[in-house]
């Protein structure tokens, strides 16, 4: 998905290049990068229904293979001095690890707020997206402020899709290999589970953090909770925050000229927050 971020947003903004193509294997590289040392920072040995690398190899060949596919995608923009490339991936580089520390800090007190959430989200998931959208732009040799528009189009919607991704751990979907709770065992905390919290008394408060944070292995417990943040509409406020950012991608993909390219970002724009997987 991410390599078409950036061929059709090259598109909106002028022609597809040899340039185009690297950016999008740059991207890839990267994206590829963040899976496999993510999988090593969660501690997990699955990814989307199959074993992950440190599931095989453990976590030192991971973080090794994770290393070398940065380096060659660094690399690759390096060699063909595509520098403009290399500074729009290098801050997103620097945004996801920051966006990660962050949520390993508040993890360990659980003490995250609404503005924290969305700040963390904005660093992991929606730098690396708002970069695709960027480079394609920028590879076309857009005007500056194209770019930085382009920035702020992929943005939104790299937010709205990590609310969507977050919203699976309270649907029943085998179609994302991610189990039910996955997020909850893992002491991350999603934004349907902010909202209820900010929307209880002090003893169901004590009662979500304390199974968030001694009971993420009890099924019967995170099934509870799970409930719990679908009646008290965490659920509702979520869907309402992602279509938000979705339509603030929308309004600003209107202000580039009406072609096949704009209605085709549309439309994935559209999937992002409407799919299953």
């Amino acid at each position: 998905m991410r390599p078409m971020f950036v061929f059709l947003s090259a598109c909106l903004t002028g022609e597809v290049n040899e340039s185009t193509f690297r950016a999008a294997s740059l991207i890839e590289l990267l994206h590829t990068a963040t899976l496999v040392h993510d999988d090593v920072v969660d501690d997990s040995n699955l990814r989307r229904g199959f074993f992950s690398l440190n599931a095989l190899w453990k976590n030192k060949i991971a973080v090794l293979v994770g290393d070398f596919l940065l380096s060659r995608g660094l690399l690759l923009a390096l060699e063909n001095e595509e520098f403009h490339l290399l500074k729009i991936v290098s801050n997103a580089v620097r945004e996801m690890s920051e966006g990660e520390l962050l949520q390993i800090e508040k993890a360990r007190r659980l003490d995250i707020a609404e503005e924290i959430y969305f700040e963390i989200i904005r660093k992991k998931t929606a730098t690396l997206i708002a970069s695709c959208c960027a480079c394609g732009a920028a590879s076309t040799g857009a005007r500056e402020e194209t770019v930085k528009k382009m920035w702020q189009f992929g943005e939104s919607v790299g937010v709205a899709f990590q609310i969507k991704d977050d919203l699976f751990d309270y649907e029943k979907n085998n179609a994302t290999g991610k189990p039910d709770g996955i997020d909850i065992k893992e002491k991350k905390m999603t934004l349907p589970l902010i909202y209820v919290l900010n929307h209880s008394d002090f003893m169901q408060r004590r009662w979500i953090i304390n199974t968030v944070k001694s009971y993420g292995n009890d099924t019967v417990r995170v099934k509870q909770l799970i409930e719990k943040v679908t009646q008290t509409g965490g659920i509702a406020y979520a869907r309402d925050k992602m279509l938000e950012y979705r339509n603030k991608a929308l309004e600003i993909l209107e202000t580039f000229p009406d072609n096949i390219y704009r209605d085709s970002l549309k439309k994935l724009v559209i999937f992002t927050t409407d799919r299953n997987i």
